[in-house]
């Protein structure tokens, strides 16, 4: 199965990265297709309509509002995968009538082997002749990430939960060196304490079966420094703070 991204933009490359097989890629922004091709081993085509007759799988990865513009030279692709945030299923079926529709949701871990991904199930479930093109896209994607199918109406929240994690682990990453660096460490060692310290906690929580506060019990002692730090985050209205996040998102989305 050969895929074509049409565009090459962050979560595209990320996508085609974690997935490790060479593609064909076009974008508007010639470079940005020569490095995609460069780093798969694939290779960069002139426009969209060269793209949809040479691949086996078109993956949307242009901007939401350039479905039609983007349909209209891509027409001819045989399958279509979107990555498109906010794009449902029946207007990607509009665009692109009578062809095997898959819709993902990625997060940009998957270019390093560790994403999660949601592929929406619609409500009449899978058509009997998409059936094999969707088996052979889910392969591919299990090769980099977590891979969770969902009832369309809640890709959106699903976005929320991991698509825009890496950006907010990032932030608060990046505030717990800045305190580090404050009490007199250096940011490289505070760096990689803290870029080790988030992968060993994210492991223990799939260890405990997700079990979020036995993991918080675990570090817990009463009257200890782990609680008072909590106390800290609470009085900081972190839970507020990350509950208004999620609505932002959904909303947006």
């Amino acid at each position: 199965m050969r895929l074509g991204f049409l565009g090459s933009g962050n979560m595209a490359s990320a996508l085609a990265r974690g997935i490790g097989e060479p593609v064909l890629c076009y974008d508007p922004v010639a470079e940005r297709a020569r490095a995609l091709a460069e780093e798969t081993g694939g290779e960069a085509v002139p426009d969209g309509r060269t793209l949809a007759e040479r691949a086996d799988v078109v993956v949307l990865g242009h901007k939401p509002g350039q479905l039609e513009d983007a349909a209209r030279e891509a027409g001819a692709a045989k399958a279509v995968v979107s990555i498109l945030g906010g794009v449902g299923t029946e207007a990607l079926r509009a665009a692109y009538p009578g062809r095997p529709v898959v819709r993902l949701m990625p997060n940009t871990p998957a270019g390093v082997g560790k994403g999660v991904i949601a592929v929406a199930v619609e409500p009449g479930g899978v058509p009997a002749d998409e059936r094999e093109v969707r088996e052979g896209v889910l392969a591919l994607l299990c090769r980099c990430a977590e891979v969770v199918e969902l009832p369309e109406a809640q890709m959106a929240a699903a976005t929320a939960v991991f698509g825009v994690l890496p950006a907010y682990v990032s932030l608060f990453a990046e505030a717990t060196v800045d305190a580090a660096v404050r009490h007199g460490m250096s940011p490289q060692d505070a760096g990689r304490m803290v870029a080790a310290g988030i992968e060993g906690s994210a492991a223990l929580l799939a260890a405990q079966g997700h079990d979020t506060l036995a993991v918080r019990r675990g570090v817990t002692s009463p009257g200890g420094s782990t609680a008072r730090g909590l106390r800290a985050l609470d009085r900081g209205g972190l839970r507020e703070a990350v509950q208004d996040a999620f609505d932002a998102v959904v909303d947006a989305s």
